[in-house]
């Protein structure tokens, strides 16, 4: 009896036409970051299609070593990028010609570093030799290994004190002129990471918040603060609830995508209570122009000192700018605000650009010791609305850096075959140790 897998044809089905436009990308996709997405929405810039194919947990030890995230875990963070169209689990770790080609992909697309496999050998041979391979720039200063590194030895070197400042090179490393050129850089990849499901077009609008360290970071302030515009992307549309959600969404991982596709299922269901998905209504809105969703989604991400202040060691692992990305390229958000308020007050609410929003959305648990409730005042406002439990409820980066924590040799072997320094046990040590005492910190507060 024939194979399906080992003849190419990994799900048995007819395979489709082979289209130009469909684009095919791999990886192991490991607790996903901006560099990832970044690989993905210039894949998807080359085509009208993008499939993604994600390694087994088994392939990716066999060929590289332990993977952070499991491959559910891994599937939902791809699946929640915007510019993926289809994601195939279980993809051959070497790519496969008869396999890219049964998904109808005549491109296959991947970074400018080499990967290779467990024998050494270079995983993009077969479709290099088929002249169906295109090349795409890696995303500089961003990659698991770096981010593994930054959890076993607690540095802080990555935080940005003002990413306004950051961005426009009055604050940074290098010389004024570097910074300056770095700062209009990193500008650019956030209005790309702001484009449609397209790669092409507006999307996303992307805001930030500029106040007092008080009124970011704590309770005490009522600032109204000044809400300034990078890229005027999507706007609410007729008859949607603006939605508020904010967070730190560090390491941005399948327990925040899971909270923010669990606030557009809630949304969806009260608006099929509320007639949004009738007949009538559907057909109103295409008249207009297009059907779209009954919620405008928009995420508030904080400032790296205050995660540090609450949570310590050397949270965040990823800066405001590495998480905002994450967030901007999630499917279930609309607008991001940098530099969000960590207690959104009534002042702040009644300021954003859209005026008080709807709804306000936390998840059932907290990753930071409080000393306060930062959603009173949405609360008083009558607009609060909690997420209660989900299958990635735990995922958080803590989760995570314990995860990394207790595999240690296997990740610093990872680490060594990527050229990286040892990390070594006074690192592991002084790491423990910091994160033991954040745990009493929490414990007692």
């Amino acid at each position: 009896m024939a194979n399906p897998i080992e003849d190419g044809n990994p799900s048995g089905d007819p395979a489709p036409e082979i289209l130009e436009g469909r684009i095919w990308v791999d990886g192991c996709w490991d607790f996903f970051h901006h560099g990832h997405a970044g690989a993905m929405l210039q894949a998807r810039q080359l085509g009208s299609e993008l499939v993604v194919g994600i390694h087994s947990d088994e392939s990716i030890l066999e060929n590289k070593g332990p993977t952070v995230m499991t491959l559910e875990e891994r599937i939902a963070a791809v699946d929640a990028c915007k510019w993926v169209t289809q994601s195939v689990e279980y993809a051959p770790y070497v790519t496969s010609l008869p396999w890219i080609s049964h998904y109808g992909c005549k491109y296959v697309v991947h970074g400018d570093d080499i990967t290779s496999d467990s024998s050494g050998e270079d995983c993009y041979r077969f479709v290099k030799a088929a002249g169906r391979f295109k090349v795409v720039k890696r995303t500089p200063s961003i990659s698991t290994t770096d981010l593994v590194g930054r959890m076993l030895l607690c540095t802080r070197t990555h935080f940005i004190k003002s990413l306004t400042k950051y961005l426009s090179g009055k604050e940074g490393h290098g010389s004024a002129e570097e910074r300056k050129v770095e700062g209009e850089a990193l500008t650019e990849r956030m209005r790309l990471y702001a484009t449609d499901e397209s790669g092409l077009k507006p999307g996303s609008s992307v805001w930030f918040w500029t106040a007092s360290k008080d009124a970011k970071g704590d309770d005490t302030e009522e600032e109204k603060g000044d809400f300034s515009s990078l890229c005027q992307g999507s706007q609410p549309k007729p008859g949607q609830r603006v939605v508020y959600v904010d967070g730190g969404f560090d390491l941005f991982s399948s327990g925040h995508i899971e909270f923010l596709r669990q606030v557009i299922r809630t949304e969806e269901e009260l608006g099929r209570r509320e007639g949004w998905y009738s007949k009538e209504a559907a057909e109103e809105r295409v008249g207009k122009g297009a059907d779209y969703a009954p919620a405008f989604i928009v995420a508030g991400v904080h400032d790296d000192y205050v995660i540090n202040k609450w949570k310590g060691v050397n949270y965040p692992i990823m800066n405001i700018y590495e998480r905002g990305l994450c967030v901007l390229q999630c499917k279930y958000v609309n607008s991001v605000i940098f530099g969000a308020s960590f207690s959104p007050t009534k002042a702040y609410l009644t300021s954003t650009p859209w005026g008080t929003p709807d709804a306000v959305y936390h998840g059932p648990t907290s990753f930071m010791p409080l000393t306060f409730d930062p959603y009173t005042a949405p609360k008083e406002l009558g607009i609060y609305r909690e997420i209660g439990e989900h299958n990635f409820d735990s995922v958080n980066a803590g989760q995570i850096v314990q995860r990394i924590l207790k595999s240690r040799d296997m990740y610093e072997e990872r680490q060594r075959v990527k050229g990286v320094k040892e990390i070594g046990e006074e690192a592991q040590r002084t790491r423990e140790i910091l994160e033991e005492e954040q745990r009493l910190k929490e414990s007692s507060s």
